[in-house]
């Protein structure tokens, strides 16, 4: 079976600046896809290439067999895109935009009435009709930009960091939604800079300075740790964080509820020796424990080039 989406040596350049750098990878139907990266990593400018917004400087990417380029008027027939910024028309009420996707999506007048319903009770928007969209909050603004992306049910939705400054209950919220759409068949490509979003991912690509660096569900991706994490509980904690980042062979070190979770190629020999000899004086060494890798553990490791503690070979 042909993947949905498919890139081959996907390319983009402005001028000198090589923003996506010969992306190869295919996604099935019904995937959750989780495109991480660093603001700048191509995350945006691949998705414009998919939308058939950017021409690609090398290589070819199709959606359902399709060229996104040389197809582009077919292919956008497929998907719904929610882009970084709110992109709705402010000064109309929820139903008129709504109404104006619907139409420019070619949703009949007789399908699009118990649609938009649908969606707005989906959305929890059918007291907010009226309302004039530039009056919304933030996250009601995201899930009516969601349901103008959905309006001609496509099997494809691209969301770029659909999430991105809402609060929690907001999240949870088109999560769910997104859930209930990748059950019911329909694929989602997502980015996001939340870990724990990434979490929730079918499958997860690493995008640095334009490269793939991986494709894996998260728990191959965390299983891509070949070595542990120690978390050490040390007072005051942020006089250790300083302190222990600089000891050699720390390759750096992180804030993790409280306690320092140290990245390190042989965190047991460092232990170790700070048992023998503890040399800092100042700070006091209250405990440690292994910690398990999580997805942020997996993005520093991968987007910082931690070799030391990385298995590669899932990649």
């Amino acid at each position: 079976m042909e993947p949905f989406i498919a890139l081959d040596q996907l390319q983009k350049a402005f001028g000198a600046r090589v923003a996506v750098d010969r992306v190869s990878m295919s996604i099935p139907a019904g995937e959750i896809f989780g495109f991480l990266g660093a603001n700048g990593a191509g995350k945006t400018t691949t998705i414009r290439m998919l939308c058939g917004l950017a021409k690609p400087s090398g290589g070819c990417a199709t959606i359902g067999g399709r060229d996104v380029w040389k197809e582009r008027s077919r292919v956008r027939s497929q998907f719904g895109y929610v882009a970084q910024k709110f992109s709705l028309y402010p000064d109309l009420t929820v139903s008129e935009n709504l109404s104006f996707f619907g139409r420019a999506c070619g949703v009949p007048p007789g399908v699009f009435a118990k649609r938009s319903e649908s969606l707005l009770k989906k959305m929890d928007l059918q007291d907010r009709r009226r309302s004039m969209t530039g009056s919304l909050s933030g996250g009601l603004k995201q899930l009516l930009a969601l349901a103008c992306a959905m309006i001609h049910q496509p099997p494809l939705l691209f969301l770029d960091e659909p999430t991105s400054g809402l609060d929690p209950v907001h999240r949870q919220r088109i999560w769910n939604l997104l859930y209930d759409l990748s059950h019911e068949g329909a694929t989602i490509f997502v980015t996001t800079h939340y870990m724990d979003e990434a979490e929730r991912c079918t499958e997860v690509g690493f995008l640095h300075e334009g490269r793939l660096l991986a494709k894996e569900s998260p728990a191959h991706l965390k299983q891509s740790f070949k070595g542990k994490l120690l978390e050490m509980e040390v007072e005051p904690v942020m006089k250790a964080l300083v302190n222990l980042r600089g000891w050699p062979g720390v390759l750096d070190a992180s804030l993790r509820s409280g306690r320092v979770r140290l990245y390190a190629a042989a965190p047991e020999k460092l232990e170790a020796g700070w048992r023998q000899n503890w040399p800092w004086p100042e700070l006091k060494w209250v405990g440690s424990r292994w910690a398990d890798p999580d997805m942020e553990d997996v993005f520093k490791a991968y987007s910082e080039g931690y070799e030391e503690i990385l298995n590669r070979s899932l990649s």
